[in-house]
């Protein structure tokens, strides 16, 4: 495994064609990690707190259009 470093490294010296390959493919790799946690969290209850919170607030009239 390559340490954080070696990475860094890495990438500085890629050429910049595949220096493009590889944002695009960290951007969509990292999207990808993004919904998985947004769903796990979704899925164990805790952001249910968060959302009635933000219910109660509508439903009261406590909050505005964007």
């Amino acid at each position: 495994m390559k340490t954080i470093e070696e990475i860094k490294s890495a990438v500085k010296h890629l050429p910049q064609p595949e220096f493009t390959r590889f944002r695009k493919w960290f951007d969509e790799y990292e999207a990808n990690q993004w919904d998985k946690q947004i769903e796990h969290d979704i899925n164990s209850g805790k952001l249910d707190k968060m959302a009635h919170n933000a219910l109660n607030d509508f439903n009261s009239g406590n909050s505005s259009e964007l």
